[in-house]
């Protein structure tokens, strides 16, 4: 697999998604961004964190090798260059000379290193590490080089890489254990204080090897729910803002004053299914939820009909038209001939778990699939936990159902193996596995080919929504609310907050 390999399929992914990126201008003054959002960070450890919330904050601390640019375009993190080998066994990285991290150590080859085997390490707990099994042993020739040896060629990796769960940290941090209590990056941005749930304080971090950034700093202010965010921005009090409740959010172009950014983002809102657990073990049961959800009232009830129904896979050159997956169209009296043959006609009892805020509509989708539910007999209590609870309590797998927002990726194999395959890390969240998802998952990693790739995991889409393991629901957008003199945000599918490191304010 050439290098050029790469960058074909990264083009496709580019041209079936079609987000433009504009070009920024460099701000006459510098000066302090107010923002706010409704749910802060639930740590500081970039290789465990799943909640948004969290990644939201820390990407602007820390950097991986490379990351996705508003064109899902892989383009330089802490590294400037990549090369895979010819047979694709070899991915050699050039670090930025001038890379520091905020403490005013170098980024060197060895910092890379320790990183990734702390992620690669079952202990660290790190959330991503399925995807990087491929990695057999990293060379650190000098300073600014580092060879991952592979296993075996790896097409996602690279994608993979462009994660904050895959972020670059100080070997030293990890020597001294104070990865998770401290927050030393090489991002564009340094954490000065956080008062969780209250508010953190970051400064510009002048030595970014990334180019000059806009501002001197941000302080972001948790606020307790979205309508109060709103009001603080009418009031002039926030510059720019996060937003994630659609009901908020299309107040925004009402305000003369403000502006509204609308992206459509890769991460996906799910019924996420315990096979594990009775009644769902059985696959009459799950397919009979299938059929038993209307997707689209979901979307429409919860989220004003703000998003697009989806199947498994969110990113444009891989998805699937939905409607033609396995009962994409409400079927009730096929999902009440399925719990008969299940030995379910009277239904049964199960309980549903959904976070505070994240997203803010969750709460509504769970009453909308308790209400459609009902109609085949099963009777599904809601429980609304507090976002760090429900983090803790969905790692474990400890669940019947979870109403779950979950993040995207410009490929499907690093979007999905930590879930799909015999060796995800993620496995006790996921509560299924069978050959033909773990054979598939495999076969789509390997192949080089972007034609055969898609034709895997169009199959590998077909068959995990026929057995109903998870039950997908739609992709939402991505809202930031900011001040009319606030330029040169740039939004990403991946719902990344990283282009602040470019705003200004006229």
């Amino acid at each position: 697999m050439q290098a050029h390999f790469v960058g074909k399929l990264i083009s496709g992914v580019v041209l079936a998604a079609g987000f433009g990126m504009a070009a920024v201008a460099m701000p006459a003054q510098a000066a302090t961004l107010r923002m706010a959002w409704s749910q802060d960070a639930t740590g500081l450890d970039p290789h465990k964190q799943t909640a948004f919330s969290s990644i939201r904050l820390l990407e602007l601390i820390y950097e991986p090798l490379v990351r996705l640019d508003g064109n899902l375009q892989i383009v330089p993190g802490v590294a400037e260059s990549w090369q895979f080998s010819p047979d694709g066994k070899q991915l050699t990285f050039k670090l930025k000379a001038k890379g520091k991290f905020q403490n005013g150590a170098p980024v060197t080859s060895a910092d890379v290193k320790a990183s990734f085997q702390r992620i690669l390490d079952q202990a660290t707990g790190a959330v991503a590490r399925a995807n990087f099994l491929s990695i057999a042993s990293i060379d650190t020739p000098d300073a600014t080089t580092v060879v991952f040896n592979l296993s075996q060629p790896d097409v996602p990796l690279l994608t993979a890489m462009t994660s904050l769960n895959a972020a670059v940290v100080p070997a030293s941090e990890i020597t001294a254990g104070t990865i998770g209590t401290k927050a030393i990056g090489s991002g564009p941005f340094k954490l000065d204080s956080w008062v969780p749930n209250s508010k953190e304080v970051l400064s510009a971090n002048k030595d970014w090897a990334g180019g000059t950034i806009g501002v001197d700093g941000i302080n972001i202010s948790v606020l307790p729910d979205e309508t109060a965010i709103l009001a603080s921005l009418r009031t002039g009090q926030t510059d720019f803002a996060l937003l994630n409740d659609p009901l908020v959010a299309t107040l925004v172009p009402k305000e003369p004053k403000l502006q509204l950014t609308r992206t459509p983002v890769l991460s996906y809102n799910v019924l996420q299914l315990n096979p594990s657990r009775k009644p769902m073990d059985q696959l009459a049961v799950r397919q009979a939820i299938s059929c038993a959800i209307d997707r689209k009232d979901v979307m429409d009830t919860a989220a004003l009909g703000e998003g697009k129904v989806t199947g498994p896979l969110t990113m444009p050159l891989y998805a699937t038209d939905p409607s033609q997956l396995f009962c994409y169209k409400r079927d009730v009296a096929k999902a009440k001939k399925l719990m008969a043959d299940a030995g379910f006609a009277n239904g049964f009892s199960a309980t549903v778990i959904a976070a505070t805020g994240e997203p803010p509509t969750a709460t509504a989708e769970a009453q909308v699939i308790q209400s459609q539910l009902a109609e085949i007999g099963i009777k599904l209590d809601i429980k609304v936990m507090e976002l760090n609870v429900y983090v803790d309590t969905w790692l474990k797998g400890n669940f019947d159902m979870a109403v779950a927002l979950n993040g995207g990726s410009a490929d499907p194999y690093s979007m999905y193996n930590r879930y799909w395959t015999k060796t995800g890390n993620l496995q006790k969240v996921a509560n299924y596995i069978d050959d033909t998802l773990d054979s598939l998952m495999q076969k789509g990693r390997a192949e080089t080919d972007p034609t055969k790739r898609k034709a895997i995991f169009a199959e590998f889409e077909k068959h995990i929504a026929e057995v109903s393991p998870w039950i997908w629901l739609y992709t939402a957008y991505g809202y930031t609310a900011e001040q009319k003199n606030v330029e040169g945000f740039v939004p990403t599918p991946t719902g990344s907050l990283f282009g602040l490191s470019k705003v200004s304010i006229k």
